[in-house]
């Protein structure tokens, strides 16, 4: 399905959120063939963007999640925009996630790690999880963003995670991209 005719199917919210994911994504110029995951699945909008550029990505979120974030129903609005066969499903622990050290070329995490305990331990697993050279891309929603959450969503949304703090220890090249909504922290594990 075309972007655009999905961004009308699926809604305001998605369109807004998709606007503001779709650059980022153009820019990392990914190959088609990329492993991809995707942590935190909720909606499933950062799956849902990326299926709309013919990506295959695995996304998933922990089970035993009941917080109003999670167990969205993604899946029908996949279905709606015709991306659902290019997405799976896999239920994990983003503190401790499942996979080989090296599986994935990118690991994507949109709005998903301030809900997330223990974030350093999630993002640990994604440099983990991440081949050499491969990208770690995280949207985080910035200070405006939080408050229109706050305001018209969640009053009790949590504040944003500053990721400058995160990579004492694996030291990755990081680029910042700022978006209406979302900062979005490009770490890539070079050799």
């Amino acid at each position: 399905m075309d972007k655009s005719d999905a961004k009308k199917l699926l809604g305001e919210e998605f369109s807004f959120i998709f606007d503001n994911l779709d650059p980022i994504i153009q820019e990392l110029k990914l190959e088609k063939n990329s492993k991809i995951l995707d942590v935190g699945t909720g909606e499933g909008m950062m799956a849902i963007a990326l299926a709309l550029n013919n990506y295959h990505v695995l996304t998933g979120e922990l089970e035993s999640d009941e917080s109003e974030y999670a167990k969205k129903n993604w899946l029908k609005s996949a279905q709606k925009a015709e991306v659902d066969h290019l997405i799976t499903y896999t239920p994990f622990d983003a503190e401790k996630m499942p996979f080989e050290d090296g599986s994935f070329d990118i690991v994507f995490i949109a709005g998903a790690l301030h809900h997330i305990e223990d974030s350093q331990a999630t993002y640990d697993e994604s440099v983990r999880v991440i081949k050499t050279n491969g990208k770690i891309c995280i949207f985080e929603p910035n200070f405006r963003a939080i408050g229109i959450l706050r305001e018209k969503k969640f009053a009790d949304h949590p504040d944003a995670v500053n990721l400058r703090d995160f990579n004492r220890v694996h030291k990755l090249s990081l680029e910042i991209k700022k978006t209406l909504f979302y900062d979005a922290y490009i770490f890539q594990k070079i050799e």
